[in-house]
């Protein structure tokens, strides 16, 4: 029952999130990547990985997959239809002392499964006034299991101008979600330069850094 109900909520979301942030998706000059992508996103909304799997062609957004914290999403039941019925998200334990399952194998069982994930390699959401927050080093792990997948930047602009901290109703606003080219962890890469390599490649998408004053 719930896997029927969740199709039509699936698309009632996409097109609220659409009439809300009238979003456009901008690509890299090479279009959209093909083969598997771990999506890593700038977040500073719970709206984040709603609006990047919004905006992702039909076809890729079918095997899509969220990363999220099993915390939030579990805590209720409305949360748990949300997260695990209608974005199937891979949903991750934060707190490393009642951790039952390694994050990384979970992220990269899910690979194994022929899902693209979406994630936030801050860890959680940037409330600071700070571009962005320094990276986790859950990516580079990830990367470091499988590294034949697309690692792509994603740049979320305006969202949290829709939802301001401490506002329930959205605010509609202009957004778009700019996709960086696809990048893998180098041979020999250590942690910290792939960790600010990916950082820089995400914050070379921001308007402010780009002059994209929209």
């Amino acid at each position: 029952m719930r896997a029927v109900i969740a199709k039509p909520v699936a698309t009632a979301i996409v097109l609220f999130a659409r009439a809300i942030t009238a979003v456009r998706a901008i690509w890299p000059s090479e279009g959209v990547p093909d083969g598997q992508c771990v999506y890593f996103a700038n977040h500073c909304s719970h709206g984040d990985f709603i609006l990047v799997w919004t905006v992702l062609p039909p076809r890729i957004r079918k095997s899509a997959r969220p990363v999220a914290g099993a915390e939030y999403w579990l805590k209720s039941s409305i949360n748990r239809f949300i997260g695990r019925d209608v974005f199937n998200a891979v949903l991750i334990e934060r707190d490393r002392d009642k951790r039952t399952h390694d994050p990384i194998e979970v992220m990269a069982t899910a690979l194994d499964a022929g899902s693209s994930l979406i994630l936030f390699p801050e860890g959680t959401r940037n409330q600071t006034d700070a571009t962005l927050l320094p990276f986790k080093s859950g990516l580079f792990h990830l990367a470091s299991a499988r590294p034949d997948v697309h690692l792509v930047p994603v740049w979320i602009n305006n969202l949290n101008r829709v939802m301001p901290k401490g506002e329930i109703v959205p605010i509609p606003f202009m957004c778009s979600v700019a996709f960086g080219s696809p990048m893998h962890l180098a041979a020999g890469e250590s942690k910290e330069d792939f960790l600010e390599r990916m950082r820089n490649a995400l914050l070379a998408l921001c308007p402010k850094h780009t002059g994209d004053n929209e």
